[in-house]
């Protein structure tokens, strides 16, 4: 399993973007996908997932107004970000998973694509 992130830039706060994380790998639909955060200076954290089947979960701090999605027929993957805020800063990375388990925790992720960087201005 490959993964590729794209779609990072920036922004002013209460803008919004749109990630995009495109994976391979015959069985990539079968896997969960995440994404996670690494602000400078930080631990790298969880945002969002959507499972196999579709079920999304979110970090408190971005529930309301991220999205995750998945496109299983172009094997993509998407975080769209609405009212962006400065503390959203970070550099974003895509993950997969065979598994559902622990999914808040970044050692449950075994595959991890590159970071693309997320920068709101105030």
């Amino acid at each position: 399993v490959q993964l590729q992130a794209s779609g990072g830039g920036l922004v002013q706060a209460g803008g919004s973007l749109t990630l995009s994380c495109a994976a391979s790998g015959r069985t990539i639909n079968n896997y969960n996908i995440g994404w996670f955060r690494q602000a400078p200076g930080k631990e790298r954290e969880f945002v969002a997932r959507i499972s196999s089947s579709g079920s999304t979960s979110y970090a408190d701090s971005v529930k309301g107004r991220f999205t995750i999605s998945r496109d299983n027929a172009k094997k993509t993957h998407y975080l769209q970000m609405n009212n962006l805020k400065p503390e959203d800063t970070a550099v974003y990375y895509c993950a997969g998973q065979s598994t559902g388990v622990r999914f808040q925790e970044k050692s449950a992720w075994g595959y991890w694509g590159q970071g693309t960087l997320v920068t709101v201005s105030s």
